[in-house]
């Protein structure tokens, strides 16, 4: 079967908000024609996607799977559109995928100080698979945290991100100035694979609501500050290391030069 594009954006408006009223508004339909959408969308799928009660909109597995999958499909149809919108319009244009935390304003504005002509846009690497926007076209280059799937990758190594524990301010160890990996068995850890969030945001809540501890790193924590969370040395933590990637078949001129700039302001 052929995949509706415009009833898998109506599915992921409803997956984000888990609420058909707030995705009505964002998508500017009404919301009865939303609902037959989806239902219509789930009798071509054959499956069921949410789970509706009076007061909440839950994905079901094959709903939280499609709602994966299509934040990846939705975002390589947009970036193949602004391609051929580029190509159309004689538009070169340079788009750098980034790990939270990470910044790559430095090596930006070095090479659009070279390079005025050229548009630079700047796209997020989720956590979970940081290497996807090199994979689906949105980025031709990434500055990543390892670990990620290197197959098919050109990878620049430039330095490490010490890792931290994040914890809630209220929490005994917060007392301490530093901690090992011993100070925290026995302690509760968030589990990325049995709860896994969306976004940052939603994890430093998580911690902050007592659903665990996380290990995180030092750049991530120095962005996200907020007064009931702290974050303490973990002395014996590996660090990650952090990436230029780049395709192993992006080899145009611009890729190469800002591969350079990027290699000396980051190294």
């Amino acid at each position: 079967m052929d995949l509706d594009l415009r009833k898998l954006r109506y599915f992921a408006a409803v997956a984000e908000h888990r609420h058909f009223g707030r995705a009505a508004e964002q998508l500017y339909i009404a919301q009865p024609v939303l609902s037959r959408q989806i239902k219509a969308f789930e009798q071509e799928l054959d499956c069921a996607l949410l789970t509706r009660t009076t007061r909440a909109v839950e994905l079901t597995s094959a709903g939280k799977q499609l709602y994966e999958e299509a934040q990846g499909i939705l975002a390589a149809v947009d970036a193949a559109v602004r391609r051929v919108h580029d190509a159309d319009r004689d538009v070169r244009r340079l788009i750098i995928a980034f790990s939270a935390g990470l910044s790559v304003s430095e090596p930006i504005r070095e090479f659009s100080t070279r390079h005025p002509d050229v548009e630079t846009d700047i796209v997020p690497a989720r956590w979970w698979e940081p290497d996807a926007p090199l994979r689906d076209g949105r980025a031709q280059i990434g500055y990543l945290r390892k670990p990620f799937d290197e197959t098919g990758m050109r990878v620049v190594p430039v330095g490490h991100d010490p890792r931290v524990a994040c914890l809630p301010a209220t929490h005994p160890l917060a007392a301490r100035r530093e901690l090992t990996l011993a100070d925290l068995d026995g302690e509760r850890m968030l589990d990325p694979q049995k709860r896994r969030a969306s976004s940052l945001e939603e994890k430093f809540e998580l911690i902050a609501s007592g659903f665990g501890l996380a290990l995180v790193p030092l750049s991530v924590a120095r962005a996200y500050v907020r007064p009931d969370l702290v974050h303490r040395p973990v002395t014996d933590a590996p660090a990650s290391e952090t990436c230029l990637v780049v395709p192993a078949d992006q080899r145009g001129k611009l890729v190469r030069e800002f591969l350079d700039i990027a290699v000396s302001a980051l190294w």
